[in-house]
């Protein structure tokens, strides 16, 4: 339990409010965190919303974590934690890891033979940024790129390629599963070719895995290359699902002794759901009714491999939040298995990008933009601003801004994506923080200062 959640669920069991939200304010001198409850109560309950908040505060005054609250505009209620139960809490998400102690990384999970987009901005920039900041406290951080390379969409790329005799580029590449899916739908014959070939494919045979190789080889060059672009630091390792299904009957023979699994119509699952449980808990799927590994499957497998492979102190999943109940299931069974403690997994899930709009972020043309497209806007707002300054100052100045401009927003809350915004050079940006770094730098060459604590480095 990540210590967002600690917080969350604490709250809720104060105040004995289910549907309750907490966010980051932008502005931190209101607090760590804020929520609109009493506005959203006083609106059911026709009721003033400041009065609600009223009724509220003390009980969240007496949270032994709670620094202080307050009411704020029409009733928002802002919450500032003692700094002591944070330093807490960072400690004991550690305590079970040895001085050293390996950490494997779970974040990129970029597709084969797909292009990036901006929905894999927050994973590449915030894994890899806790990649070097584990690396640098002492520990051995394991990167991974959990590649897509196994299910349907791979199976569709390959039938496609055949129907059509495609040649495969780099720049054909990104159409053919768009291409696919769009024919699909009004083609059922077609549908029942993908399905075959998924089978074969994942059965090992020659002439479909030999395709799948050519593609993954490009597909792992174009990563590459957006990897580079982005500064990142290189994955430890780019395995996905098809590297995971070696490890499945290994997986099976586990769940089989510790007789977890069921048959559940025709499907092979897990039960998972406590008495305890307050929301629902679906099934972990082990088997589809087709005896098919299923997106479970393979992510339980990799848990296993990741044990005997690197036998990890801990292990963290870099996602969206529309994975939250998944990571739940997950972890759940790893438990029971005993495959893996559900104390040392930990899902740190993020929100989506926006554009200022408040849909999701496109290029001018009007289609989903790229990482490339995202560096090349940001790149082109920067220069916009500073024609003057060189080619490399100009692409510095505009990494540097996107990569602060994601880090500095709430990991679990959207925020919108303005590059005008993000290349500023007043307020909270990163330009603004480079250019005060160098004034810095600057003052202390003048004054001759050499003291290492003194120096700042932009």
């Amino acid at each position: 339990m990540t210590f967002y959640d600690t917080i969350l669920l604490t709250l809720k069991k104060k105040l004995g409010i289910d549907n309750f939200i907490i966010e980051t304010p932008r502005d931190k001198s209101f607090g760590d965190f804020a929520t609109a409850v009493a506005m959203q109560i006083g609106k059911a309950e026709g009721k003033n919303p400041r009065e609600v908040a009223s009724v509220l505060l003390p009980k969240i005054q007496g949270i032994d974590f709670v620094e202080s609250a307050s009411v704020a505009g029409p009733g928002f209620i802002n919450i500032k934690i003692k700094n002591e139960f944070i330093l807490k809490n960072i400690n004991k998400r550690f305590k079970n890891i040895r001085n050293g102690g390996i950490i494997d990384l779970d974040y990129g999970s970029y597709n084969v033979a797909k292009e990036l987009h901006i929905g894999n901005l927050r994973t590449s920039i915030v894994g890899d940024t806790f990649y070097r900041i584990a690396k640098f406290l002492g520990f051995k951080p394991i990167s991974y790129n959990y590649i897509g390379d196994w299910g349907r969409p791979i199976a569709m790329i390959i039938a496609w390629i055949i129907k059509n005799n495609f040649k495969i580029t780099p720049k054909k590449l990104n159409s053919f599963y768009p291409a696919a899916s769009l024919y699909a739908k009004d083609h059922p014959e077609f549908i029942e070719l993908v399905q075959k070939i998924k089978k074969e494919f994942q059965d090992g045979k020659p002439e479909y895995v030999a395709i799948y190789e050519k593609f993954l080889k490009i597909s792992l060059n174009m990563m590459g290359k957006v990897i580079k672009r982005l500064n990142m630091l290189p994955f430890d390792n780019n395995l996905g699902e098809k590297n995971a299904s070696k490890y499945v009957r290994d997986v099976e023979k586990i769940l089989r002794d510790k007789k977890l699994l069921k048959m559940d119509d025709g499907a092979m699952i897990v039960e998972l759901k406590r008495d305890s449980d307050t929301a629902p808990m679906p099934p972990f799927m082990f088997y589809d009714s087709r005896g098919a590994d299923t997106y479970d499957t393979t992510d339980l497998a990799t848990i296993y491999y990741r044990k005997i492979t690197d036998n990890p102190d801990k292990m963290i999943y870099f996602t969206d939040v529309r994975q939250q109940l998944h990571f739940e299931q997950l972890f759940r069974v790893a438990e029971m298995s005993g495959i893996f403690s559900s104390e040392n997994l930990e899902h740190q899930y993020f929100g989506a990008i926006t554009g200022v709009d408040g849909k999701p972020f496109k290029t001018r043309d009007g289609n989903v933009a790229t990482l490339s497209d995202i560096v090349d806007t940001v790149e082109e707002a920067v220069k916009k601003r500073e024609n003057k300054l060189s080619e490399k100052t100009i692409k510095m100045i505009a990494l540097a801004a996107l990569k602060f401009n994601d880090l500095m927003h709430d990991m679990k809350s959207d925020y919108v994506f303005d590059p005008a915004a993000v290349t500023s050079f007043e307020g909270r940006t990163g330009p603004y923080i480079l250019y005060t770094a160098v004034r810095l730098n600057s003052v202390l060459e003048k004054s001759n200062t050499t003291t290492p604590s003194l120096r700042a480095t932009p």
